[in-house]
């Protein structure tokens, strides 16, 4: 091992440890989902895991060994295209310890689940995979399957992320379909889209914030109403119009969303003909924020 990496080690130890702990409750909360709400009310979550399911619903065949088998030739088709050996490796992990806990669980919870309310089982099982899936994500990893598969197609085909995803988990769906019911399915999409919300929730923090860009011909009121009203930063940026060819200045400042209908009327009140851009950011560091940290 070459002497900057073990020093690399011994500064950060705590942050491989932390991600895998995000990785092993977010697999353990993705087989809760599973065996509480997705199985008992015939619902086929996305990627891997519902192929998995379909075919338990076919073979019996226990649903986390068949979760390990089926993500083993993607994992090795893969692992050029997950972002580095050490991106590769967590993923691994949280495809093992999925399949593990999903399995085990059998053991220990109900067959019947906790519902067998259709909608009960939607929602729970939505938001507590969404959950596990955005900790798996702040480890660093993420739960293999679908992940992997659009990669792949992305780099095979240049097909757009959105398309991959949109391809694998109507497949998945189709399949879901034809193997519980139809009502099943539609279901099992909502419960799709709610385990996103949930899974980026959880992956950003519930504190996304909004930037502003703000063209003023004033302003020197403008900055100051923000820095005491708002007691926000504001940085200047000399900017010219390329239509006009008028010399302004663009304003730049970060603010909280409870913030903006405040920031809109102070830019109101200090110069009616300013041109806001309200944006959103899902991290910030820094002064007034979270602090930057390694």
């Amino acid at each position: 091992m070459s002497t900057q990496l073990k020093s690399h080690l011994r500064r950060f130890p705590w942050a491989s440890g932390r991600d895998y702990l995000f990785i092993t409750i977010g697999t353990l909360l993705q087989a809760l989902s599973i065996r509480l709400f997705l199985v008992p009310g015939h619902l086929v979550n996305g990627g891997i895991s519902g192929l998995a399911q379909i075919i338990n619903f076919y073979t019996k065949l226990p649903i986390g060994v068949m979760i390990l088998i089926c993500n083993i030739p993607l994992l090795i088709l893969g692992w050029r295209h997950l972002g580095g050996r050490r991106f590769a490796i967590r993923t691994a992990y949280a495809v093992v310890t999925v399949s593990f806990f999903t399995d085990i669980l059998v053991f220990l919870l109900p067959d019947q689940g906790l519902s067998s309310d259709l909608v009960l089982n939607t929602l729970y099982g939505g938001v507590i995979s969404g959950i596990g899936y955005g900790l798996v994500y702040r480890g660093h990893g993420t739960s293999g399957g679908t992940d992997i598969l659009v990669r792949i197609i992305i780099n095979w085909r240049a097909i757009p992320i959105s398309q991959s995803y949109l391809i694998t988990d109507s497949l998945i769906m189709l399949l879901g379909g034809l193997a519980y019911s139809w009502r099943n399915a539609l279901y099992a999409i909502i419960m799709l889209f709610i385990s996103g919300i949930a899974a980026e929730i959880t992956t950003e923090g519930p504190n996304v914030v909004r930037t502003a860009i703000i063209i003023t011909a004033n302003p020197d009121q403008v900055s100051q109403s923000i820095l005491i009203d708002l007691e926000r930063g504001v940085t200047a940026i000399h900017a010219t119009g390329v239509y006009t060819g008028s010399h302004r200045a663009m304003l730049y400042c970060v603010i909280t969303r409870s913030e903006v209908s405040v920031l809109k009327s102070l830019v109101l009140e200090a110069d009616p003909g300013a041109f806001i851009v309200i944006g959103q950011a899902n991290e910030v560091l820094g002064e007034g924020f979270r602090p930057l940290q390694q």
